[in-house]
């Protein structure tokens, strides 16, 4: 028995266990979050131990003895309301996860110091980790706290009237910093047991014989399922149904993910056991650790079509003859790695046996995928699934695949109870598809003047085992390959190849990041051939209004990517070592993919309840639903509400990925909105009571390879130019970031999006990796490379409205682009730094490499 005081209040534990663990299943205090399982890295379980900043899961119950424990639970009231409203009016919350952390880190610092520098505040949340915010506004935000506890602001009231353009507080806010949001892996049900997966233990391996049978007899174990009690479709997959949701006897592995047989257990204790207790008989085999491999002639095929996914060939005008007659032409290679997304909060899965149907409360970002696949996996019809998404933790597109929400479903199934299926930190480091890594050639011309005539590329994307996004994720990367500049000869030829590797899928930038690196770093090669800055061979190519791009779409008439240059300019002119890159990004899924957003508007006790299953996975969807809503019908922010994606109640609004929620679920919100508009003429919203008003938008674009001369790839495009600069130490000092954004709906958020994607990307360009021997993963969080507060320089955001077209109100996506042009600029930075040319990512001797790191 162990004695302490929690947030308050005299508790006893009856055993050591460890106190993270005490906290969130005895205690049932949720704020504090099980973000790295152990590691002691993420700090998102941070806790007060005597008023001394500790992490609970470091710490057991026997540590805390006759200590007093506080989380975020135990504020005074008063602090509560402090925190709230500063990390509020800084915009300092997005996906939530990391909060709670940060506030009970920001208390431990403000308690001693209520004067604190920004370096002190950096180091007060080095230990917790964001990986949305880039730590700008979280360290605003602790300054405004410590200004409030001084005293000096009379009010924090927060008030707003919903329009666009206006800063408003997000309006989730409050339940994200008081930790009383509900993120999956909080929720209990009566009843519950939980549920894992055994793993393959070998990249690639036939699987000879699976022995179920000591586990079965394991006095906590409920079922434990193989390939054989799948009822519906084995093969599942978001695009590509390659995937097998377990691996059957006397087939092969494909990665090290791959679910071998399941277990649902009485105890996590009882999990763990029984899937040890699972005997598998492997036959080793030698895995394809490369696409090189994977292409060699007599390669054996990891699925049965081959080893190429998918094979993309975009060509325009005669490439070979312009380059050939150009005055210069510069040809590299570049290599980019894999990476992985490191989305704070873990893959989490809770399903519940209804009747004949089931319903899944998830972390994911599309609702009505779950609904599909899971359907598909137990042969039931769509409508007998229902799925719910809760708070999520960060996607960043590595939540697009199912990972834990058909195995829950299919346990629940069998065991006719709740089943809670959470994935470990080192099993999602090993399971969920991670951003492709390429092998490309680029050539690129222009001729005396600096006018690019032609550019050439040669592209090779690891896909990993399966199809993921992989197909999508090429012909983003083929699309967007030659920039946001004006010239029309162009020869793309992209494969994406199967390995043994994980698979490779949705990541934020979506296959832009990489080609662009390549691209961005050869116009530097031009510009110094030609005798011109790399600012002026950017801007004497940036496209503008109703001139082609290089895939043959016409610049509409608000694009801005000349006004982002010239907003630059000075700060690039003024540094000695400062690189610039451009870049350019999609909003929606283009290329004649049907893509549809919408949204249904129900009153209910005199309030408009929007209703979508688009899903935030921490940018602030909510938020703008409600600005675009309160725009279009004048209603105050007080008489919305945002009800959680919910298959059941809200109209699909598509997966939240290409940059498309913003431009497709907003123009949905906004023609709901003239109806209900319309409605309200001369009537109350309590005279409306029950009424219902549908918005849907969809767009219509182009197929990839279609005859016409200039094709409609997308519906929007947004553009970007990044200014990295470097200190005399070659220091990242500061990251300027200009945007062609559209119209801002709410700046507060776009900032917020800007300031995290730029972390992101000085991320992947110089200290994230993911390291692999032989298809094997050996990386841990710890490890992974993930940037801290103290490591983030200046960023400083620039925002370009120019866009006047009334479709979203002139909004265009900007999640993706944020973080697409960070590595180029930074390579070109370092690049007038020493004189070395990096041709690969992360970018090697800077002073952020391990081997230089003191």
């Amino acid at each position: 028995m162990y004695h302490f005081i929690l947030n308050g209040e005299k508790v006893v534990a009856k055993e050591d266990k460890r106190l993270l663990e005490y906290l969130r299943e005895d205690a049932n205090v949720t704020s504090v979050k099980n973000g790295c399982n152990g590691e002691g890295v993420c700090g998102a379980c941070t806790i007060l131990v005597n008023g001394r900043k500790l992490r609970a899961c470091l710490l057991t119950t026997a540590k805390v003895e006759g200590k007093e424990v506080t989380t975020v639970e135990g504020l005074s009231e008063r602090e509560k309301e402090i925190y709230t409203w500063a990390f509020a009016e800084a915009g300092a919350v997005q996906c939530g996860y990391c909060i709670p952390g940060m506030i009970i880190s920001a208390k431990a610092l403000l308690d001693k110091n209520l004067n604190p520098t920004n370096q002190e505040i950096k180091k007060a949340i080095t230990g917790n980790l964001c990986r949305c915010t880039g730590y700008v506004k979280i360290e605003k935000a602790i300054e405004l706290a410590a200004q409030a506890l001084r005293g000096e602001i009379p009010s924090i009231e927060m008030q707003a009237k919903g329009s666009i353009g206006e800063r408003m507080a997000r309006i989730d806010a409050r339940e994200k910093v008081l930790g009383i949001g509900e993120y999956v892996d909080d929720m209990k049900m009566e009843g519950m047991i939980y549920g894992g997966a055994l793993r393959s233990k070998y990249p690639r391996a036939l699987v000879k014989n699976i022995d179920i049978a000591e586990a079965l007899n394991h006095p906590d174990v409920e079922a434990v399922l193989t390939a054989e009690d799948i009822p519906g479709q084995r093969y599942i997959g978001h695009l590509v149904k390659d995937w097998p949701a377990l691996i059957k006897v006397g087939e092969e592995t494909r990665y090290l993910g791959d679910a071998v047989a399941l277990v649902a257990a009485k105890t996590k204790k009882g999990l763990r056991e029984a899937l040890e207790l699972i005997r598998v008989e492997y036959e080793e085999l030698e895995p394809l650790s490369s696409p090189e491999m994977a292409l060699k002639e007599g390669a054996p095929k990891i699925h049965e079509k081959g080893n190429i996914l998918s094979h993309e060939i975009l060509k325009r005008g005669n490439a070979e003859e312009a380059i050939k007659k150009s005055k210069y032409k510069v040809t590299r290679k570049y290599s980019t790695p894999f990476t992985e997304h490191a989305f704070l909060e873990p893959e989490s899965a809770l399903a519940v046996r209804e009747g004949d149907g089931v319903t899944i409360y998830t972390s994911t970002q599309g609702a009505y995928d779950v609904q599909r696949e899971c359907a598909e996996l137990l042969g039931l019809p769509r409508e007998k699934v229902r799925a719910i998404v809760k708070l999520v933790g960060g996607g960043f597109g590595g939540k697009e695949d199912m990972s834990v929400q058909h195995h829950a479903a299919l346990l629940t199934w069998y065991t006719n109870k709740p089943v809670k299926v959470t994935l470990t930190r080192q099993e999602s480091i090993i399971v969920h598809p991670k951003r492709h890594p390429m092998e490309m050639e680029f050539t690129t011309a222009c001729d005396e003047n600096g006018k690019l005539t032609a550019m050439k590329a040669r592209v090779i994307a690891d896909t990993g085992a399966y199809a993921s996004l992989g197909g999508p994720v090429l012909q983003r990367a083929c699309t967007h390959a030659a920039g946001p500049y004006n010239y029309q000869n162009i020869d793309i030829d992209g494969k994406a190849v199967y390995t043994n590797n994980p698979p490779a899928g949705a990541f934020r930038g979506f296959g832009v990041t990489q080609t662009c690196f390549a691209t961005e770093c050869n116009l530097n090669l031009l510009a110094e051939m030609v005798g011109i800055s790399p600012w002026e061979i950017r801007y004497r190519n940036a496209i503008e209004p109703g001139q082609e791009l290089p895939n043959g779409q016409i610049a509409d008439e608000g694009t801005a990517m000349k006004e982002v240059l010239l907003s630059v300019k000075e700060e690039y002119e003024k540094y000695p070592y400062a690189g610039i890159a451009c870049a350019m990004k999609n909003a929606g899924l283009g290329v004649g993919v049907p893509d549809t957003g919408r949204c249904n508007l129900v009153i209910i006790n005199g309030k408009v309840h929007i209703r979508t299953a688009a899903v935030c996975m921490g940018q602030g969807l909510a938020t703008i639903a409600v600005q675009m809503l309160c725009e279009t019908t004048s209603i105050s922010p007080e008489k919305v509400v945002v009800d959680p994606p919910d298959t059941a109640i809200a109209p699909d609004s598509g997966t939240t990925t290409a940059s498309r929620q913003t431009v497709f679920t907003g123009e949905a919100i906004r023609r709901a909105g003239l109806k209900l508009k319309e409605a309200m003429y001369g009537k109350s919203l309590e005279e409306l009571e029950g009424k219902e008003f549908y918005g849907e938008y969809t767009s219509i674009t182009d197929p990839m390879g279609c005859d016409k001369p200039n094709p409609i790839s997308h519906v929007a495009y947004s553009y970007a130019a990044q200014v990295a600069v470097l200190n005399e130490e070659g220091k990242v000092e500061k990251i300027i970031t200009a945007n062609d954004i559209g119209r801002a709906i709410n700046p507060k958020n776009l900032e917020g999006q800007l300031e995290g994607g730029a972390v992101m990307g000085m991320g992947y360009a110089l200290t994230e990796e993911y390291p692999m021997e032989n298809s094997v993963p050996i990386a841990q969080m710890k490890k992974l490379g993930l940037l801290r507060a103290n490591e983030v320089p200046e960023i400083k955001c620039i925002l370009i409205e120019k866009n006047k077209i009334s479709l979203a109100y002139g909004a265009k996506g900007i999640g993706e682009l944020s973080a697409i042009p960070t590595a180029p600029a930074l390579q070109g930075a370092y690049l007038k730094y020493d004189g070395k040319f990096r041709n690969q990512l992360p970018l090697e001797d800077t002073p952020y490499n391990k081997d230089n790191k003191k």
